[in-house]
């Protein structure tokens, strides 16, 4: 009996160091599950800063790789830009000549015809005077009409009528004034 109590303290005693051994060893494993949950969680971090770093140097080797743009221009600019303006500006002044010249041509032309049917057709009689052969002449510019011109004359003393400019100089459209066209305002007041 001696022996199975001995056998039984000395089981005793082993299971009580086996359970003491299983504590160390069970809180030696929670150390090292917790060191390594802080071991993942770090590597997590330093891959999101990795990424970030990485994204960062293809933005400036993009910004690297991409030509500069200047928002001022150069000097050498801005002297092809006037002559470039002065070009065009010539380009209209010579594109307004050629539109004046096909006008007054035209001009000429409606103001033919009108004529040439006048003289074919039988004349008027009028129980107005006939039109002054004292006047002015007065050169068409840009927005005038034959009301304005009119105006223009009567606040200078000379009192004519629209329709008096219109009787001095036959065959001229009132409702296309062409710039540059020389007309005849009659002077009824001076005989």
């Amino acid at each position: 009996m001696k022996k199975i109590l001995l056998s039984t303290v000395v089981a005793a005693l082993a299971l009580g160091g086996v359970q003491a051994q299983d504590t160390g060893t069970q809180q030696q494993l929670d150390k090292l599950s917790g060191q390594l949950q802080d071991l993942t969680e770090t590597q997590a971090q330093q891959g999101k800063r990795i990424e970030a770093v990485e994204k960062e140097l293809a933005d400036l080797t993009a910004k690297v790789n991409t030509p500069q743009v200047s928002d001022s221009a150069s000097a050498a600019d801005l002297k092809k830009l006037a002559a470039d303006v002065q070009e065009i500006d010539r380009k209209r002044q010579a594109d307004r000549e050629l539109i004046l010249a096909n006008l007054e041509k035209l001009g000429k032309i409606s103001a033919g015809d009108t004529h040439s049917h006048r003289a074919a057709s039988a004349p008027k009689v009028s129980d107005e005077p006939a039109t002054p052969a004292t006047g002015y002449e007065y050169v068409i510019k840009d927005g005038d009409t034959l009301g304005v011109i009119a105006k223009a004359f009567k606040e200078k003393g000379v009192k004519v009528t629209v329709s008096q400019i219109v009787k001095a100089n036959p065959g001229m459209n009132p409702n296309a004034l062409y710039v540059g066209k020389k007309i005849f305002i009659p002077d009824p007041s001076a005989k």
